[in-house]
């Protein structure tokens, strides 16, 4: 059995640079790593659900915190079988967001903490109810907001396929998700958690050995 390793942060951290870090330095010692993105928006319903709503369609829905929480997780939900066959068949799997995110931006949505209703109600649908697979380790890839902010700007100009949407774009939201990705992280929600600085040059090998090979 792989071990299962999710990477967390605001849109613009940079998860998608680290994942690909990560990777390169354990398929250098031979691992086998697999990697996946959610919300799976080609791939799930659900996801292109989410993708509609952010963007204004299927009425009110965007606005509903919960009814999007609950497309994010049937869209985990439904990718759960692929996800342990994966981790059958490799040494590592790699993650871009999983409960948490849909934890941290529910709260931040409702402007509640980590010990808040919201984060509870996302623990008993997405890991008591549903039974998703346990992450051996989740990494916050801490920045700044407003420098989150600035990377996903630029990416949105320099690459056709990134716009942002609605929450992307909402500075006071991203604001209070990284605050409630810290605290998420500070108390080890769910599974271990590590702390990698966004900012700084991250070293691989130090990570690697330290923390992802377990």
């Amino acid at each position: 059995m792989g071990r299962l390793i999710v990477i967390e942060g605001l849109d613009g951290a940079g998860k998608r640079t680290l994942a690909r870090g990560i990777t390169a330095e354990l398929t250098a010692r031979g691992c086998a790593v697999s990697s996946a993105a959610f919300p799976r928006y080609t791939e799930d319903v659900h996801a292109e659900l989410v993708a509609e709503a952010l963007r204004g369609r299927h009425g009110d829905l965007g606005s509903s915190v919960h009814g999007m929480a609950v497309l994010y997780a049937l869209d985990r939900r439904a990718a759960a079988d692929a996800l342990r066959a994966e981790l059958d068949a490799h040494d590592v799997v790699l993650l871009d967001r999983y409960v948490a995110s849909n934890a941290a931006y529910g709260a931040a949505r409702l402007h509640e903490h980590a010990d808040g209703d919201f984060v509870s109600w996302v623990r008993d649908l997405e890991i008591t109810r549903f039974g998703l697979p346990e992450p051996d380790l989740q990494i916050l890839l801490r920045v700044p907001a407003d420098v989150a902010a600035g990377r996903a700007e630029h990416r949105e100009r320099t690459e056709a396929d990134r716009g942002r949407d609605r929450f992307e774009s909402d500075s006071s939201l991203q604001q209070r998700c990284a605050e409630v990705y810290s605290e998420l992280a500070d108390a080890d929600w769910w599974t271990p958690w590590v702390v990698v600085d966004g900012v700084a040059d991250v070293d691989f090998s130090v990570l690697v050995d330290e923390h992802v090979r377990g």
